[in-house]
C-alpha cells in the first residue's frame, strides 16, 4: 500500500512539474522589434530575387538604403526578358522606351 502511494505521489509530481516547465518554455507572443519588422518588410520585397542579387538587396534594405539604380547592363537584361515574344518594329520601339525609362 505504501509503495502505491509513493508511486502515485511521484507520478503526480512529474505530471504537475512537466506542465509547469512546458508553460515556462513557451514565450509570450511579443510585438516585433523594429529590426524584425524591417527584416520582414525587406524579405517580402526580395521575393523573386536569388543568390548574390538577393544578398545585395537584403544588405542595402536592412541598412535602410535606397536601392541602387540599375546599370545599363541590368536594364538590357530586364528589357530583353520583358520583350520576349515581340518582333520587328514592335520590339525595337519597346526596347527603346524600356531602356530610356
Amino acid at each position: 500500500m505504501r509503495m502505491q502511494i509513493r508511486v502515485l505521489a511521484v507520478s503526480a509530481f512529474f505530471a504537475f512539474a512537466g506542465a509547469a516547465f512546458a508553460a515556462q518554455d513557451m514565450p509570450a507572443k511579443k510585438d516585433l522589434t523594429p529590426q524584425q519588422q524591417r527584416m520582414s518588410t525587406c524579405n517580402g520585397q526580395a521575393a523573386g530575387k536569388k543568390g548574390d542579387e538577393r544578398k545585395a538587396f537584403m544588405s542595402s534594405c536592412l541598412k535602410g538604403e535606397q536601392p541602387a539604380k540599375m546599370t545599363q547592363q541590368d536594364k538590357m537584361k530586364k528589357c530583353n526578358a520583358d520583350a520576349a515574344g515581340k518582333k520587328g518594329d514592335e520590339r525595337k520601339a519597346f526596347m527603346s522606351n524600356c531602356l530610356k525609362g
